[in-house]
């Protein structure tokens, strides 16, 4: 299996997991994740996807500075209700960068419930942007919006989408559309990645 090559470039997570550490998987719990990673959880690369990655990515680096984030001790907040829109998705990626989980996720060890990620992802926020992230440890936290009206789709897609929704594209239109479609998550991972028009960041009190 290959993905496209620009799926390399994008930003790297690094991370540290305590339940990693402590079941040693991983050395001293640090794990790396790529986008390559996202794509293979949601099924697919589009903007969405691009974008929850890098709203994580970009909120990781805000709270955490220079120091690895500590996967699992991170708590994360969806504006919307799971069920809307791309929400579920946008939160999925959360959780695996991130270890927040709902109500399903793991619910801990011993009588402590040490390193438990279960109830750290909540829906239903109803405040201004997509999501937030709050670091346990500090009680730290970032609002994190995005605009990707500011990396748009090439113009020839207002031509091709309508025809590609349609199963009304030939051979070479639908290599086209795959490609101006990749292009997009490209331009967003690539030269956007850090940029402060497409991912928005605010101090956030819980």
């Amino acid at each position: 299996m290959s993905f496209p090559d620009f799926f390399d470039l994008a930003p790297v997570v690094r991370v540290r997991d305590s339940l990693a550490d402590f079941l040693g998987a991983a050395p001293d719990g640090v794990i790396e994740y790529r986008y390559a990673d996202a794509v293979r959880l949601a099924g697919h690369s589009c903007p969405a996807v691009a974008g929850a990655y890098l709203m994580i990515c970009n909120g990781l680096a805000y709270l955490y500075d220079d120091e690895l984030p500590n996967r699992g001790d991170i708590a994360v907040r969806m504006s919307e209700a799971r069920d809307h829109a791309t929400t579920g998705v946008l939160a999925s990626i959360a959780t695996l960068l991130t270890g927040a989980a709902s109500e399903m996720g793991f619910g801990g060890i011993g009588r402590d419930r040490m390193f438990s990620r279960k109830d750290l992802l909540d829906f239903d926020g109803g405040f201004a942007g997509t999501l937030t992230l709050r670091r346990r440890d500090t009680g730290r936290g970032v609002l994190v919006d995005i605009n990707t009206d500011h990396v748009p789709h090439a113009p020839e897609m207002g031509r091709l989408l309508p025809l590609a929704l349609a199963g009304r594209l030939d051979p070479e239109q639908r290599q086209t559309f795959a490609h101006l479609w990749q292009d997009r998550v490209r331009r967003m991972l690539v030269e956007h990645a850090d940029d402060p028009k497409l991912v928005h960041l605010y101090e956030w009190q819980a």
